[in-house]
């Protein structure tokens, strides 16, 4: 996000200077360091109580994933690993956009469905969690702003009771509106605050 900013704004710039015009660029309402501070202002009391309990009551009891592998774990990680890649066709491509118009979600949740099955699959496990990116320009003043907004946030889904995939991707939106509007609470603190049982 923030690198698109800074292209277009050197752009922008860059074109002006060129034709010996004035900056084009508007002032900005707020700076970086106003985010921050508002942020760790807002983090306290019982607003922060507040969320800290709605992600207790998400994550309790939350299980380490464990997936299969094909050889034991060294004691020491080495971080050797592959990559292997594919692409999907256009045609598959198209489908999954339909699916995702036709149940109201959007491909993210979509594809972050299809993914849950997969690892409950390989794990034997139908509590899965997966933490996921999010942009965390939550107020429309951070949008133009250059800066390290994303935060993390885990979203966890039970398979248990062999759902449909609809009735999955109904849950897995309900998961991911819910966990959008309480996205303010940096990872780091959840995991300070929690202590959950994590293996890096």
């Amino acid at each position: 996000w923030s690198m698109g900013i800074f292209i277009d704004e050197v752009a922008a710039l860059y074109r002006a200077y060129y034709e010996g015009r004035e900056a084009p660029l508007p002032e900005l309402e707020i700076q970086y360091a106003d985010y921050a501070i508002w942020q760790r202002g807002w983090l306290q009391g019982e607003a922060l109580a507040k969320e800290l309990r709605y992600w207790e009551s998400q994550l309790r009891g939350a299980a380490m994933l464990k997936l299969p592998t094909d050889r034991p774990r060294p004691p020491v990680a080495n971080y050797k690993g592959a990559v292997y890649s594919f692409a999907l066709g256009a045609e598959l491509g198209e489908q999954l956009k339909e699916l995702s118009r036709r149940e109201g979600t959007t491909l993210f949740m979509t594809l972050l469905a299809a993914f849950k099955v997969l690892l409950s699959r390989y794990s034997r496990q139908t509590d899965i969690v997966v933490g996921t990116p999010i942009a965390g320009r939550t107020h429309r003043e951070v949008e133009p702003l250059i800066g390290f907004f994303i935060n993390s946030l885990a979203l966890r889904t039970n398979l248990g009771g062999d759902p449909s995939f609809k009735e999955l991707l109904r849950h897995v939106r309900e998961v991911c509106l819910e966990a959008y509007a309480h996205q303010e609470v940096p990872f780091e603190k959840l995991v300070e605050e929690l202590q959950p049982e994590r293996n890096l």
